[in-house]
């Protein structure tokens, strides 16, 4: 998409909490983060993927956009109510691909058209080939809707809402640069309750998949077999706890993370199997499991590769004046989704 106008500002309203960034770009293209926002939401206010307690959410967004002016925003969906399918087509003009494409989807998309939002962009053209391949997208209409409504009653205005696994790589090609098509990058996101992974090859996305397994699994595992609540199993697993972490906590996270570890090492070797690309050139770790150091150790050793969390402070740094360094202390990876969403524009358009 280009894209131009001003940038919206990026709600990311996760399992577990609510991470609001502001991103302003000077006219010489150099960005400053002048606002983060973090809300923590109660247990069970999103399961599965669906929205329990709409009212924590609200309030929530309530207040992180108290007495503020700029209420724009990109959200993000993700998880079952999202499809993401590479395909490939006959090379044909974008009014052609407007006309074929809810054909396309209907071979594609295990969803009724009818219950979907359905969008597309051409990744590589083979002219010699006469072939394309089209990225293919389809979300659920409700969950979007539902979506939206939240933040219409928190008085915001949605403009756009993007996926998990794109924001995730629009943060990580603004800080690190569009990817080298010779390396095949991925970029994993593991939030509190979903992991997203998604594969870039030869500069563009080649694999996505979500995997049901996230942060909250270390958590709820400590808080079992230590028998604590589950504020203390948290402070235990970020290693923000007062005073002295009980012995069993490494050992409890490394059993969780080995059970997510295999997880992504079967999605990997799946993706090399079936696509004919040799290795894997390095892994960038985000979201709040992206603190958890035996996630990276365990991923690093099962897959052979370099492991390394993405950091979004090479697309902004805060701006002293209104955002305070300390805000976003242990909460950067956390940030990530909602950095990319910020990275969004109010006026966009599909290129021709």
């Amino acid at each position: 998409m280009a894209s131009e106008g001003k940038n919206l500002v990026g709600v990311d309203i996760g399992t577990s909490s609510i991470k609001v960034c502001e991103i302003k770009e000077d006219r010489k293209g150099s960005r400053s983060l002048v606002r983060f926002g973090y809300h923590p939401l109660p247990p069970q206010t999103i399961v599965d993927g669906h929205i329990m307690n709409a009212g924590a959410i609200v309030e929530g967004l309530e207040r992180l956009f108290h007495k503020v002016k700029r209420r724009d925003v990109a959200l993000r969906v993700s998880g079952h109510s999202v499809i993401i399918k590479k395909i490939t087509m006959p090379v044909m003009t974008s009014a052609e691909l407007a006309e074929q494409i809810n054909w396309e989807a209907e071979q594609h998309i295990p969803f009724e058209l009818a219950d979907v939002q359905i969008d597309y962009q051409v990744v590589s053209r083979r002219e010699d080939q006469g072939q394309m391949d089209v990225l293919l997208v389809a979300a659920k209409k409700e969950e979007i809707g539902d979506l939206t409504n939240l933040a219409l009653e928190a008085k915001l205005r949605p403009k756009v809402v993007d996926l998990d696994a794109f924001s995730v790589q629009n943060c990580f090609e603004s800080a690190y640069g569009e990817p080298d098509p010779e390396q095949t990058i991925v970029l994993l996101h593991v939030g509190a309750s979903l992991t997203t992974l998604n594969i870039l090859a030869q500069g563009t996305t080649a694999f996505t998949r979500d995997v049901v397994n996230g942060g909250n699994a270390i958590t709820e595992e400590i808080q079992r077999q230590l028998g604590i609540s589950q504020e203390e199993a948290e402070a235990y697993k970020c290693g923000s706890a007062q005073g002295i972490v009980p012995d069993e906590v490494p050992q409890i996270t490394r059993e969780v993370v080995d059970s997510l570890a295999g997880e992504i090492q079967r999605s990997l070797d799946f993706y090399l199997a079936t696509s004919g690309d040799r290795e894997i050139h390095k892994v960038y770790v985000s979201g709040g499991t992206a603190n958890v150091q035996a996630l990276h150790d365990e991923i690093a050793e099962r897959c052979q590769v370099d492991v390394v969390s993405l950091d979004p402070l090479l697309v902004a740094q805060p701006d002293p004046k209104s955002v305070d360094p300390m805000a976003l202390q242990g909460r950067t990876a956390q940030a990530v989704v909602a950095y990319g969403l910020a990275l969004r524009k109010d006026r966009e358009r599909r290129p021709a």
